[in-house]
């Protein structure tokens, strides 16, 4: 999936640099760090080369870089952030993105909207409609104690399912219109379809329209700027011509979401958007390293690479490789591959259920049974629901632990 990295470029892009990592160190686990925490803060000086491995660890100055980066860019462009909280799953960093900023948060479900609106992230916008009638009276539920949840609709079945679940709950829905930008995934067919979805809501008992969305996912890795540039704004385009038709009809329009991490500065130029749903901006990953940026066409600098796992060699014994713990079990087999954190001449691999390969070229080091090395990530989303918890790390030292709080809620 997309080209693979150029090492050395990416090395002089996120400015990484060879650490000197120890061999012979305590390998504090989950429960030992817990039993030093006190809500969630390490009390102890505990450096994130002795912890228990593979440990997902994320570099919080390369953390608080990037949503500074993105709230900057979205106010300078004159549209907000309502960042996805698939990415992280994680309610402190979704407190980070609201403190900073943002006007809400997505999730995909609404297992995962519960859980951030049970820790207090109050603006929640779930992007992917509930159609069955368990999840529909659990999403009801939901507006019954949290003001700030709107759901998202795209067909006048599902809206009519909504409007009765909503007077039986006694509630009055916040709901979006979900509108297709061409991947037939989810939403609705933009211009009139739309429109007389959105008209319908409007009309219902129960629901109160409060605006539409539209997310490209389709765009977000297309390679290049300018061609990744062209593609959002050719299918972005119809949706804001659906945005002015519900406006002509006097329909509500609070809301027009849409966008990501791949062209968050690129959407505010659709005409309507309010909001754009970025995601994997706040960990980044190698598979959009690889797509390039508006100031490089090879690497994309815009955001830091903050999210790694650590992970420990067990086996050096055979020439031009070693083997590590952190296979696919704690890195996914998404691609591109992981990238390995400050080195070059080298590449990783995750195949296997419980082992990692590392492969050497011409390296800049090689490593030794029981030494530690770090990983970028291929995926963020789909490696953070593989933990529980992850490591809060400022210079090499262990800030926090956080609970992955929405981890597994996939329904």
């Amino acid at each position: 999936m997309g080209r693979s990295l150029p090492r050395r470029r990416f090395l002089q892009a996120a400015g990484a640099a060879v650490v000197g990592v120890p061999t012979s160190v305590k390998g504090f686990t989950t429960t030992e760090m817990r039993s030093m925490a006190a809500d969630d803060v390490i009390q102890a000086d505990i450096s994130k080369w002795e912890l228990d491995t593979p440990a997902l660890c994320v570099d919080l100055d390369a953390l608080e870089a990037n949503l500074a980066t993105m709230q900057s860019t979205v106010t300078r462009n004159g549209i907000a952030s309502r960042p996805h909280a698939k990415t992280h799953k994680c309610p402190q960093i979704a407190r980070m993105q609201l403190q900073r900023g943002s006007v809400g948060i997505c999730t995909a479900k609404v297992g995962e909207a519960e859980v951030m609106l049970e820790h207090g992230i109050d603006q929640v916008l779930m992007t992917t409609s509930n159609v069955t009638p368990f999840k529909i009276e659990r999403a009801m539920r939901l507006r019954r104690f949290y003001p700030g949840f709107v759901q998202a609709t795209d067909t006048p079945d599902n809206a009519r399912d909504l409007s009765a679940a909503a007077q039986a709950a006694g509630v009055t829905a916040d709901v979006v219109v979900d509108v297709d930008p061409g991947g037939r995934r989810t939403g609705i067919t933009p211009g009139q379809p739309a429109l007389q979805l959105a008209q319908l809501i409007d009309q219902l008992p129960g629901l109160r329209l409060v605006g539409m969305l539209c997310y490209d996912g389709g765009s977000q890795h297309v390679q290049g700027f300018g061609a990744r540039r062209a593609q959002t704004l050719e299918r972005l385009a119809p949706a804001s011509e659906t945005f002015n038709m519900m406006q002509r009809s006097g329909l509500n329009t609070e809301i027009f979401s849409g966008g990501g991490t791949g062209t968050y500065n690129i959407d505010h130029e659709a005409h309507g958007l309010t909001d754009v749903q970025v995601g994997s901006y706040a960990f980044m990953d190698a598979q959009y390293l690889a797509i390039g940026g508006s100031s490089d066409d090879e690497v994309y600098t815009d955001f830091q690479p903050s999210l790694t796992i650590l992970t420990t060699v067990l086996n050096s014994q055979y020439e031009g490789r070693a083997t590590t713990d952190a296979g696919a079990k704690a890195c996914t087999i998404n691609q591109p591959w992981p990238i390995v954190k400050g080195e070059t001449g080298m590449s990783y691999r995750s195949g296997s259920d419980e082992f990692g390969t590392l492969l050497y070229d011409n390296p800049s080091r090689t490593y030794r049974t029981g030494d530690k090395l770090e990983v970028i990530v291929s995926h963020c989303d789909p490696v953070v629901n593989l933990y529980d918890q992850m490591y809060a790390v400022r210079n090499d030292r262990v800030e926090a632990i956080w609970r992955i709080a929405a981890r597994g809620m996939s329904a």
